[in-house]
């Protein structure tokens, strides 16, 4: 039997019955064959085609039932959904199922009790080693997770963030439409599981959505942990299907091996710990990588909060953006051009998180706080092949709104201005102060409130989301040589509004 030919024949089969019938069982395909071949052979050929082929596949004893999906539309969350997921983002946290997971691993992993107290040492060691490699530089900086209780340390300390940090992103993206019904994910350099652990939590708090989850992980003891806890998180939801990981070093991946037609393509947190690619590179992996999207499909990239990550993810993006990978967000390009800042620092934050059993319990030490983890602040990007963008206005040629490129003409004077609010508030008790931009901007610009300052004409800034539009009128320019950046000092006579501009205002800024 020629091994192509029974391949062809037993997919063009497949096609043939799953047209004809809504749905039967995979076995019965061997009555249309014409050569022989066992059901294991017939599974393992179809296996990876079935999603992509619009059918379900649900076991049954020792078949498989094969059932016709409903046809993948653009997912819209009911109020119901929405209220769910708006409960549990009002106090975050790992649920208790998934806790305990994570405990029973350790034990498996210890063959001791997960609060066993030399074991907990062991893992306040990995957490200590692994922070101090975190912040160090250049080729010192060696961040790897090979060990058994480096695994261990990660799950305790940066997991739970992690874990939540993504669930954000992932509702913000249902939100806006860019999700489907129907959806095929990747997980690159999954570790183990985080991206598809925050994926079913945030499933089980969806209706009936189908997902198909692939990964691509390296190390033997992550991969340990990935088929301990992601199965079995997964088994809750009967509509999420994961696969084995993809054992790959991500730096020399063969990008021919990766599933096609992808929806949603994530890199958390790891494009920053390839210690031996170059910025170029990783930005040349990404485009490759992007060829394996489906046309409407996004790819998700978050680093680290920290000005040394969050800077290279917005030089990432941009070199992707020169390469025709689009950016969805946090970026808006509110005049034509290139963005050239160099040192462009931002992220977004949100709410703490609540603290896990086994945080609480390393916790119980001398320096409780270096096992605490709860900040969620993170830079992020979203990445399309389309033209499709979070906001987009086409501003006019003679627009009353000053470029942030052309600041410096502005100095010491009040202008108008429209801009993305790229941070949270960095300031303190005396100034509220916003990271801003407007695509153009050359040197970095904050938008700074005295305090004594504050009102109903410009507090709406201090609400406004992370990445979205804004509207500033009457603002003092002043350059800041200290920083050389610029800062738009609020007085009494500004008015900050948000998320709308007419695209007919005319004239005073050019």
């Amino acid at each position: 039997m020629n091994p192509l030919m029974s391949d062809r024949e037993i997919i063009s089969t497949f096609k043939y019955v799953s047209r004809m019938k809504q749905e039967f069982m995979l076995s019965e395909l061997r009555d249309y064959l014409k050569e022989e071949a066992s059901l294991q052979q017939i599974h393992q050929i179809l296996s990876p085609l079935l999603f992509d082929m619009g059918t379900d596949i649900i076991t049954e004893n020792d078949d498989y039932r094969i059932v016709r999906a409903s046809p993948s539309r653009q997912m819209t969350l009911s109020e119901e959904e929405i209220k769910k997921n708006e409960k549990f983002f009002g106090s975050a946290a790992v649920s208790r199922k998934l806790e305990r997971l994570i405990e029973q691993y350790i034990e498996k992993k210890t063959s001791k009790s997960w609060d066993d107290p030399q074991t907990l040492d062991k893992i306040r060691k990995a957490i200590r080693m692994q922070k101090a490699s975190y912040w160090s530089e250049g080729s010192s900086r060696n961040i790897s997770y090979e060990k058994g209780y480096s695994v261990l340390g990660y799950l305790a300390y940066q997991f739970p963030v992690y874990f939540i940090q993504f669930q954000y992103l992932l509702y913000e993206m249902a939100k806006d439409g860019l999700l489907k019904t129907r959806m095929k994910i990747l997980d690159v350099g999954s570790g183990p599981g985080t991206i598809p652990l925050a994926l079913v939590d945030m499933y089980n708090r969806l209706d009936d959505h189908k997902a198909e989850i692939y990964s691509v992980e390296l190390f033997d003891e992550n991969v340990e942990a990935y088929n301990f806890l992601v199965p079995q998180y997964a088994a809750i939801k009967s509509n999420i299907t994961v696969k084995e990981p993809i054992r790959a070093d991500v730096s020399k991946l063969d990008i021919k091996k990766l599933p096609d037609n992808i929806d949603l393509m994530v890199f958390s947190n790891v494009l920053n710990e390839i210690k031996d690619m170059s910025l170029e590179e990783k930005a040349g992996l990404v485009k490759s990588m992007a060829e394996k999207l489906s046309q409407d499909g996004n790819i998700v990239i978050i680093e680290p909060a920290d000005k040394t990550n969050s800077t290279e993810l917005r030089r990432l993006t941009i070199m992707l953006k020169k390469m025709g990978v689009r950016i969805y967000s946090p970026c808006t390009f509110l005049w034509s051009g290139e963005c050239s800042l160099e040192n462009c620092w931002s992220f977004g934050q949100k709410k703490d998180i609540k603290t896990t059993r086994l945080m609480e319990t390393l916790a119980q030490c001398d320096e409780p706080y270096r096992y605490i983890n709860t900040d969620i602040k993170y830079s992020y990007a979203i990445l399309r092949k389309d033209k499709l963008a979070k906001h987009f206005i086409d501003m006019s040629a003679k627009s009353k709104f000053a470029r942030l490129s052309q600041i410096e003409k502005h100095n010491k004077k009040r202008i108008n201005v429209i801009c993305s609010v790229m941070s949270g508030d960095l300031g303190d008790e005396k100034y509220k102060l916003f990271r801003v931009c407007d695509g153009t901007s050359k040197k970095a610009v904050y938008t700074v409130i005295p305090s004594h300052n504050l009102s109903e004409d410009n507090e709406v800034l201090t609400k406004a989301p992370y990445g979205s539009i804004i509207k500033i009128f009457n603002v003092l320019v002043k350059y800041n040589e200290a920083n050389d950046s610029y800062n738009l000092l609020v007085g009494k006579g500004t008015i900050i509004e948000s998320q709308y501009v007419d695209e007919n205002e005319t004239d005073d800024y050019n």
